[in-house]
């Protein structure tokens, strides 16, 4: 049965009200409100999201019956300015049951009538519509209205089971039960439970097994809740599935599936651009530009048989070393670790063999010994430059520069196939410019001429790896304690023994290859699975000028509800373009008195060891490693990133907005 509305006005959304058919006494009927929006209108649902607000029922019943909650179809999103709304485009069918008297007579109609209040809106504007709609129910029995089938077929399917739900920092996880099996293409997490989560973020979905975890950012100023209840959409027309959690142990892991990434191609041309930018760049940090030098003057010197097949084999193996990095980095975030870009050098055993690796670099550039391939005097070979652009691919990449910040980051949330594209686009940038030499005879012939020089400028290049070796030994100290820097320290001393034994003899004419690749692979195994067994957690915690507090998202989220200007800053020991920050722009006394003199919270977050809550802030963030910059505006509103390259003036200017 349908009834009519008594409508002042037209409205932009056509409302009825229609009854299934009738219903005995004591019985229950379903009613269906069926809301029928203008084209480029759209209605909202329970919870409508950042903006609108939802439908408001007022019934007037006989005596003895009454209605139950209204149940919603599955929404769709919609952003408008940045605010996500949860709404409908298209007509949709909001069902109630009605139950009736017990002792309502056969035969019998029922009075009926119900105000609707309701939010209309297109992408402009807005406006509030009513409508009072009134009829009857037949009480006995009857044939029923066929239209129901579809509209119960639109509303989510409850599960049959309680999921769990988990606060970790500023985000949410729920463990929704969900069959390995089923197909999830583009899900969304709609919650009935308001004032919880920040509905625009970002949504991350995980399946593990039989299980579907959801991870969603908090809002500024999360309601406490006992229960979360909402409507997992499956995406496209595949329905979705209403769930009722409550708190519990969320497991971590899993695969990553759908989710909501901002993918497109100018997103992936940006990707690509800034790694190769930033893997450019890398080609003047201490660690590579001596390997970039001595390999392009042994090509000037021409003691290379074809310089392209020698350039195409260093880049062969730059770009490989990044493919494995970034591969093994996203099958770990498949595998529910929290790592990110440089994740390798949070780990002792990797700094012990890269450690050996810059002490074995430093000493063939002193002359103890020759290693063929950074030799100047004789040619490397296709193989010799297969393995140089191994390793210096291996040395450079836990650098983050300009522009790779937002590369790594957006490598985090692309598919596996641009992601891995990323990562390829770095290494072609680190070993462009052997392969331009390789290639353009021209640029050979501007290097200088060979001569006597050469050797003394590859004496002279020990210094920057020399300086790279003792900053690994630093690092070691910091990441494994002094016992650890000590062990690593000792085994140095024996390489550099043994390598200056091995020039002694290759000077006599003795080869020493046979050898010397045995010795270095057991040196190696001893450095990756001996020397991390004197790590220790006791690491004395290091002082800096501003008194930083280290990062605390409880404290960082007290600290934005009280409106205090915050400067958060992500580092690590390992991190160069960070200790420079440091040094030249953030730990300075005119950077300390302006943020004193405004009372500026200080957060500092140390990354050097693997802290899967830094992990996660800096991937909610968009960064893939550090450094990362915030600034939390006096008087509140949303952080401000900054540069990854700052300046003092930056930073006192700051205290000033």
């Amino acid at each position: 049965m349908t009834f009519v509305s008594a409508q002042a006005a037209p409205n932009h959304m056509r409302a009825s009200l229609i009854a299934e058919g009738p219903a005995a006494p004591g019985g229950t009927v379903t009613l269906a409100l069926l809301m029928q929006p203008e084209q480029g209108w759209h209605g909202y649902w329970s919870n409508p999201g950042d903006a609108g607000y939802g439908l408001t029922l007022d019934w007037t019943l006989p005596k003895g019956a009454s209605t139950g909650a209204m149940q919603f179809p599955v929404p769709q999103t919609l952003v408008i300015q940045g605010l996500m709304n949860h709404v409908y485009e298209h007509d949709y069918a909001v069902l109630v049951p009605l139950k009736l008297p017990a002792d309502a007579t056969p035969g019998t109609l029922l009075p009926i009538s119900v105000k609707a209040q309701w939010l209309v809106c297109t992408n402009e504007i807005c406006v509030p519509e009513r409508a009072e709609l009134q009829g009857s129910v037949t009480v006995g029995t009857g044939q029923g209205d066929k239209r129901f089938e579809a509209w119960r077929a639109a509303l989510p399917a409850p599960l049959d089971r309680e999921g769990a739900f988990a606060v970790a920092g500023n985000v949410v996880r729920l463990a929704l039960p969900f069959p390995a099996s089923a197909s999830l293409e583009s899900p969304h997490l709609f919650l009935s439970t308001e004032r919880l989560i920040d509905y625009a973020a970002k949504q991350r979905f995980f399946r593990d097994g039989d299980t579907l975890v959801v991870e969603v950012p908090l809002a500024k100023s999360p309601a406490s809740v006992g229960k979360i209840e909402g409507v997992l959409a499956m995406g496209k027309d595949a329905g979705g599935i209403a769930f009722s959690s409550g708190p519990g142990t969320v497991p971590t892991g899993g695969t990553e599936v759908g989710g909501e990434v901002d993918f497109s191609a100018a997103t992936l041309g940006l990707a690509l651009l800034g790694a190769f930018l930033g893997g450019l760049i890398l080609n003047v940090m201490p660690c590579v530009f001596p390997i970039l030098s001595l390999k392009a003057l042994a090509l000037a010197r021409g003691n290379s048989h074809d310089a392209k097949t020698e350039g195409l084999a260093y880049t062969a193996g730059v770009v490989l070393a990044c493919l494995l990095l970034g591969g093994v980095m996203l099958a770990l975030r498949a595998g529910g670790e929290q790592v990110g870009w440089a994740f390798q050098l949070q780990e002792p055993g990797v700094v012990a063999v890269l450690l050996l690796l810059a002490v074995a670099i430093t000493a063939n550039f002193a002359g103890l010994y020759e290693l063929p391939g950074l030799s100047i005097e004789r040619g490397a070979g296709n193989s010799g430059a297969f393995g140089t652009g191994l390793l210096a691919a291996f040395v450079a990449t836990p650098c983050t520069g300009p522009f790779m910040a937002a590369a790594m980051g957006a490598a985090l949330v692309l598919p596996v196939w641009a992601a891995l594209g990323v990562f390829a686009a770095l290494g072609i940038g680190l070993a462009l410019p052997f392969l331009l030499i390789g290639f353009v005879p021209a640029l050979r012939r501007l290097l200088p001429k060979p001569g006597q020089w050469m050797d003394r400028f590859r004496r002279f290049m020990a210094l920057p790896m020399g300086l790279t070796a003792l900053g690994l030994l630093w690092l070691s100290s910091r990441l494994g304690g002094q016992a650890f820097a000590s062990a690593l320290l000792a085994l140095a001393i024996v390489v550099i023994f043994a390598l200056w034994r091995v020039g002694k003899q290759q000077r006599g004419g003795h080869s020493t290859l046979r050898w010397m690749l045995p010795a270095a692979s057991v040196l190696i195994a001893v450095a990756a699975a001996g020397a991390p067994r004197l790590v220790t957690d006791d690491i004395a915690a290091q002082d800096d000028l501003l008194g930083s507090q280290p990062f605390d998202e409880k404290v960082l989220a007290q600290a934005s509800r009280n409106k205090l200007p915050v400067f958060l800053y992500f580092t690590a020991d390992w991190c160069l373009s960070c200790k420079v920050n440091e040094k030249v722009a953030i730990e300075t006394s005119a950077t300390n008195a302006a943020f004193r003199l405004r009372g500026v919270l200080v957060m500092r977050g140390d990354w050097t060891r693997r802290d899967p809550k830094i992990t996660r802030f800096l991937a909610d963030h968009g960064a893939a490693g550090v450094p990362l910059y915030l600034w939390y505006p006096n008087g509140g509103g949303e952080p401000r990133q900054l540069p990854q390259v700052l300046t003092q003036d930056l930073l006192v200017g700051l205290v000033g907005q």
